[in-house]
């Protein structure tokens, strides 16, 4: 246990446990014109310590980590486990939109969380010495660089350290914090609630704004339920309650303390409050946990992508296995070269820390709120709440995510407006991959020929049998592969086995591996089988062949096995109703550059024959 707790702490808390560099000046901001008295810092302080215990701790912690999809966390897991046994098909549309939406918004979030997470840690050296100043942005650019270049070489090796480098950290966090409390003890006065509504009372419009620079202290905390399939729900929890919450509120407190005496350290709280002897390994240090928290973040977008793809959403793509042992750690080389060259133009154009903050934010605001939708639906369909309870827990939980979205969405035209467009453009090619690949299974489903009446024909007048086994990848299993057709029509020959092979994926993160192949024969060597897999897998052809093996004794040999595939090339008419002509040219173009077949599945490209067909959609 002890062991899954400190992967949690370098995990899962690299994000929320960096947001004391830059979020309690942000709610001081001058945009804001709320005034350092005793009142305004309690009041402030008082927001960061309920909207931490209630946003996080109660409602992600207690609540949210009980919706497990078999052990998985995450958007999409929550949506698959939201849709299961729901008949309604608008509403399953609508929850799956909900998702992919929330998803999308991701993207933006991993975007801006390198660029904030490091720009902030390396704007220390400029309270080091004025010397520095020049250089945060060129240091801060060799250190994302360098991050975005190892990404191929995997985490294993440098994952070990992290746990241990967050532990110093927030340990750090809380010595800095209980340094400053301790000179005043007055500070303390914020845990009590009537604080922040008298703040609130006394500056209502103000006071609203600065919600948008409080959100930033539980940025990072939807990680608490993305990385639950990693280490589990309880080891989250023991390190959330026994180490991160009490060191960042001891922090934020302690940089409360801090600029109650010295109004001028408001400008960069986090680093004036120490020391002088402290600053620089501060930095240090800061810029290590940055990096572990840019980590999770990057790592966390190869895993959504994965899901994503398994579950039909976005077009195949490149997918390396970094480690031997752990099949969680992926690279997917296009996901991390476009996050490098977003997060690089995000630096170079905001420049600093205090700039992306008004960028951060409303991404994670809407994924909470989707969240907590989500969340009505599992209550009552999975955990058997009534509709009561469910709409009064989530109800008051989505007044408060709703509070902080409608806050953020003032910020978005001074850099809200990146993650929205971002967000909104991957929607937008989520679900026109989604709608083409339905639209082009119709298709091809209308011009397929029904198999067996096929397979019966065939009997009845038998083309030339030749040794050896053809395996056709099927998108149906119930019509013929146009590849099959356009081999029979070209080469008048058929192998004396015949496999129909479809991969159908499934609304789990994993598969049993008993379950994996599902095979029946269909006489006069004929075979058809699907193969089974959840959204955290990644199928390939030899483990199913394996599979064929071990559960029904069907062994195939490589050399005399041949796999022939029906490549699609989609021509955009526009004669057929579907898609508006826009989202058809789109989807076409994903096709085309989708990654072929043999690489993602696996298939020994020597063995391979590919026959294209044209479908208009």
């Amino acid at each position: 246990m002890s062991i899954l707790v400190l992967g949690a702490l370098g995990v899962v808390y690299g994000d929320i446990g960096t947001s004391p560099l830059y979020a309690l000046k942000e709610c001081f901001s001058p945009e804001h014109g709320i005034a350092l008295t005793p009142a305004n810092v309690h009041g402030i302080l008082s927001l960061l310590f309920w909207t931490m215990t209630i946003v996080v701790s109660l409602k992600y912690v207690v609540f949210v980590l009980r919706a497990d999809n078999d052990g998985e966390g995450g958007i999409l897991s929550l949506v698959a486990l939201a849709i299961r046994g729901v008949e309604d098909s608008r509403m399953r549309w609508t929850l799956m939109i909900l998702g992919v939406f929330g998803a999308s918004m991701f993207y933006g979030d991993a975007m801006i969380t390198p660029a904030i997470s490091v720009l902030s840690a390396v704007e220390g050296l400029e309270v080091a010495t004025p010397v520095f100043s020049r250089a945060i942005i060129p240091v801060t650019l060799v250190i994302l660089t360098a991050l975005f270049v190892i990404q191929y070489r995997g985490t294993g090796s440098v994952g070990n350290l992290f746990g241990p480098v967050i532990v110093v950290w927030f340990l750090a966090l809380a010595a800095s914090g209980v340094y400053r409390i301790a000179d005043n003890p007055s500070v303390l006065q914020a845990l009590d609630p009537l604080q922040a509504a008298a703040f609130l009372a006394a500056n209502p419009v103000a006071g609203f704004l600065v919600l948008g620079s409080v959100f930033l202290v539980i940025t990072g905390g939807e990680a608490l339920y993305a990385d639950m399939g990693h280490f589990g729900a309880r080891p989250i929890r023991l390190a959330w309650f026994g180490l991160v919450m009490p060191a960042l509120l001891l922090n934020y407190f302690g940089q409360g303390a801090y600029v109650l005496a010295n109004p001028e350290g408001i400008k960069n709280p986090f680093y004036l409050m120490l020391p002088a002897w402290a600053v620089l390994p501060m930095v240090v240090l800061a810029t290590a946990a940055t990096v572990i928290a840019s980590q999770a973040v990057i790592s966390g977008a190869y895993s959504l992508t994965r899901q994503a793809i398994q579950l039909g959403y976005i077009p195949r793509m490149k997918i390396e296995h970094t480690s031997a042992r752990a099949m969680g750690q992926i690279y997917l080389p296009f996901v991390n070269w476009a996050l490098f060259v977003a997060v690089v133009l995000l630096v170079l154009g905001f420049k600093s820390s205090s700039a992306l903050a008004s960028a951060y934010g409303i991404a994670v605001a809407s994924t909470m709120v989707i969240t907590t939708v989500l969340m009505v639906v599992v209550s009552r369909r999975v955990w058997g709440w009534s509709r009561a309870t469910a709409v009064i827990v989530f109800g008051a939980f989505a007044m408060i995510d709703l509070a902080f979205l409608v806050a953020n969405g003032f910020k978005i035209a001074d850099g809200g407006w990146f993650p929205l467009l971002v967000g909104g453009a991957l929607f937008a090619l989520l679900v026109t991959w989604r709608r083409g690949r339905i639209l082009l299974n119709r298709r091809l489903a209308e011009q397929g020929i029904p198999l067996q009446p096929f397979l019966e024909s065939l009997a009845l007048s038998p083309p030339q049998r030749v040794p050896g086994t053809a395996i056709f990848m099927t998108g149906s299993a119930n019509t013929v592969p146009s590849a099959l057709l356009h081999n029979l029509k070209h080469n008048k020959v058929l192998h004396e086995r015949v496999m129909f092979l479809t991969v159908v994926g499934h609304d789990v993160p994993w598969v049993p591996v008993e379950d994996r192949i599902q095979l029946k024969d269909l006489g006069d060597g004929f075979w058809r089988a699907e193969a089974w897999y959840g959204f955290k897998e990644q199928p390939d052809v030899q483990d199913m062949l394996e599979s064929c093996k071990a559960r029904y004794g069907l062994a195939f040999e490589p050399m005399e096995t041949s796999f022939f595939l029906s490549r699609e090339t989609i021509v955009c008419a526009g004669e057929r109703p579907g898609m508006a002509t826009w989202r058809d040219h789109v989807f076409a173009w994903m096709n085309r550059n989708a990654t072929r077949a043999t690489d993602f599945f696996n298939i020994p490209i020597n063995r391979v024959v590919e026959l294209g067909t044209h479908v208009d959609i």
